[in-house]
């Protein structure tokens, strides 16, 4: 009996081996994957969220209206629409996409990082005297267009935004580093969304001029880069359901009609990965993701590019006159495609910036109806404001939970969250909402106004 039992104690013994050995090798690669044994534990813990979540049933579209409303409202607001303008390449044009049909994009990059912990405090970051690297090459022979000199980074968990940006600096001589935005725009790892404004403040204390702008197209794209400036936008991704993504417009190719890109993680269309040298997209495939965001783009400068800016922008620098060509631009999307949710979703954007709330109401709505990704709240907060201002508080607390329900920290929804239980009377409710808000980000400074209005406890 003893000879018969040594045999599987060995094979258990071996078997216990094997599964320690396993257990060091994968605790090497993905500390080294995941910069430490710091990131590794940050990303398991997000994995075992993720599974603990799995057995949930996330709705893949943004609630409904909780009052319905008539579609002949919406339909009022598109009634004297006209048609805009639109900019013709000079390769012939091919037929674009719905904005409800964007194309798919399935190669991603190998390893998604978790950055190290940053400090409660957001670390001082460096300055430079902007210098750009580089002037547009030009192929006249092909019709390609591209800037170089972009120093490319591949992005750290949630971390497209301050990637994107480092990027775009470093075009103009800058050192700084994703972790060191990261540590300055989102203090708290998990933060899902670097709003371009932030970004643009950021780049300011840089010293460097920037500009937030909406209603971007193909021309002015085309314009700023033959200007030697690369072009920072926001766009929709099509992964995991969905989801918003910065990226950096370098060139463009007008006879094969595609865009020159630089991406913190996607590497579909990548012409090369050592030296990085960018991806390709469609003309049509990019302006259809860029449309979910309503053309919003970042343009960093320095003093020397500041008239030639002033030149392409015009008077849209203006941000009233700005407001207004994107309205007109959005009546006419919505009412060549009624089933257009962001075409709807955009109007009610521009409407809120003008400060026509029932009118935005009325457009946030029929794009809800029609259907918008869960995630499309993660990022724009324009239903917040426009519900708000009509008094519309239940719409406000609605939409608020239902992004903490899928998204969890994201601190512009708590922000909006306090103001409606403020507003109906609910004080404790609304503290505690604007301090979790101000302990995502500890430089939000409307959450922690608007914590200092309430009463002390």
């Amino acid at each position: 009996m003893e000879r018969l039992l040594r045999p599987k104690r060995k094979l258990r013994i071996a078997l216990a081996v094997a599964v320690l050995l396993l257990l060091f090798t994968g605790t090497v690669i993905g500390s080294i994957r995941y910069d430490g044994p710091e990131g590794l534990l940050l990303r398991t813990r997000v994995a075992v969220a993720q599974h603990k979540g799995g057995g949930r049933d996330i709705e893949p579209f943004a609630p409904t209206p909780l009052v319905a409303q008539s579609g002949n409202d919406a339909l009022q607001l598109i009634a004297n629409a006209q048609p805009v303008a639109t900019f013709t390449p000079t390769a012939p044009a091919t037929p674009t996409p719905t904005a409800t049909s964007l194309a798919p994009e399935e190669a991603f990059a190998p390893v998604e990082n978790v950055p190290d912990p940053p400090t409660a405090t957001p670390t001082t970051t460096p300055t430079v005297t902007p210098t750009p690297t580089a002037t547009p090459v030009s192929d006249s022979s092909n019709g390609f267009v591209y800037l170089s000199g972009v120093r490319h980074d591949w992005q750290k968990w949630n971390n497209c935004g301050p990637t994107t940006l480092a990027m775009n600096l470093s075009y103009f001589g800058s050192t700084v580093t994703q972790k060191q935005v990261a540590d300055a725009l989102k203090p708290f790892w998990d933060d899902k969304n670097v709003s371009p404004a932030q970004m643009a403040a950021f780049a300011q204390g840089q010293g460097f001029h920037a500009l937030m702008r909406v209603n971007g197209s193909s021309e002015r794209l085309q314009r700023l880069i033959n200007a030697g400036i690369p072009v920072l936008i926001e766009t929709w991704m099509n992964y995991e359901g969905g989801m918003g993504h910065y990226r950096l417009v370098v060139g463009f190719d007008d006879v094969n009609r595609k865009w020159l890109v630089y991406d913190s993680f996607v590497t579909e269309g990548l012409i090369s990965a050592d030296p990085y040298s960018g991806i390709l997209i469609s003309y049509d495939t990019l302006l259809a993701h860029w449309h979910v965001f309503n053309g919003t783009h970042v343009v960093i400068y320095d003093d020397a590019h500041a008239a030639q800016v002033q030149e392409i922008l015009g008077d849209e620098m203006n941000d009233g006159v700005m407001w207004e060509r994107s309205l007109e631009r959005n009546q006419a999307a919505a009412a060549a495609n009624p089933s257009d949710a962001f075409a709807w979703f955009n109007l009610g954007n521009s409407l809120t910036a003008l400060g026509r709330y029932e009118d935005a109401v009325t457009a946030f709505n029929q794009a809800r109806v029609i259907g918008l990704p869960y995630r499309m709240l993660w990022y724009q907060f324009e239903p917040y404001h426009a519900y708000f201002e009509t008094g519309r508080y239940a719409e406000v607390l609605a939409l608020a939970d239902s992004v903490m329900a899928t998204g969890g920290n994201i601190e512009e929804s708590f922000y909006w969250r306090g103001r409606a239980l403020q507003a109906t009377g609910d004080l404790v409710g609304a503290r505690q909402a604007y301090q979790r808000a101000v302990e995502l980000r500890s430089n939000y400074s409307d959450a922690s106004d608007a914590l200092s209005t309430l009463p002390a406890s």
